[in-house]
């Protein structure tokens, strides 16, 4: 196989986008078995990673939660032309743990019943974007950013939902699915709300020649990195 290496085992050292924390935990394992490979991974908003490789961060690998920052980073001279590819297409979500809140999500936005809703910070992270996108869709961004509690990275977001910080908010709907709590009231939000979280990894200038960086961005391809990544709530090309 492609991700297989016959060359002596070696460590990658992967920056990933906080959305794919869940499903980078899952996928690692596999990799390392399939390829004697091992893995050393930080999570974090994308934007905050993407400034660390910009210091100098060692990481050979970049997952990012959009496609501007791995394109930014080939501009750059940080990563290596043409490894770039998109893994994972994101699906944002409003979701409250409280289990039948509300049945239209629309609506409970549209009441402003709620003292704070949870969102990404549109800044630093792509999911936070994308919230503040649904809500100048639905015409609401003005009357509800009184009431935004804004995360730095979307697992920060989740966290004020799953701990009762905020009664609900715009969540990747990954997140949902490796919730182990009450399943709560979940809003899929329409794709054409938003614009496409089309996530995208590149191979970092620090891991080109590393082979096991290789080996990483090979296996993120094959046909069982795939079948995680849908299993966990993304679509994929």
């Amino acid at each position: 196989m492609l991700f297989s290496s016959q060359v002596t085992a070696a460590e990658v050292v992967i920056a990933v986008a906080a959305n794919f924390t869940n499903t980078t935990r899952q996928i690692a394992p596999l990799f390392e078995k399939a390829s004697g490979h091992t893995t050393r991974i930080s999570y974090g908003s994308t934007g905050k990673l993407y400034s660390q490789i910009e210091h100098g961060a060692p990481f050979e690998v970049f997952l990012a939660a959009d496609t501007q920052r791995p394109i930014k980073a080939e501009a750059e001279g940080l990563a290596v032309p043409g490894s770039r590819f998109i893994y994972a297409r994101g699906k944002l979500a409003l979701w409250s743990k409280t289990t039948g809140l509300f049945d239209s999500g629309e609506d409970y936005l549209k009441s402003g019943n709620f003292k704070h809703l949870a969102t990404g910070n549109a800044k630093t992270a792509p999911y936070g974007l994308a919230a503040r996108q649904v809500m100048t869709h639905l015409g609401l961004f003005s009357r509800l950013e009184p009431k935004l509690v804004r995360g730095e990275s979307i697992a920060q977001t989740f966290q004020f939902v799953a701990t009762g910080n905020a009664k609900a908010g715009f969540v990747a709907y990954s997140q949902i699915k490796s919730w182990r709590g009450e399943s709560g009231s979940t809003w899929e939000i329409p794709l054409h709300y938003y614009t496409p979280i089309d996530q995208a990894a590149v191979l970092l200038k620090k891991g080109e020649s590393n082979p096991a960086a290789h080996a990483f961005l090979a296996f993120l391809k094959s046909e069982a990195a795939r079948k995680k990544i849908r299993e966990l709530g993304y679509g994929v090309e």
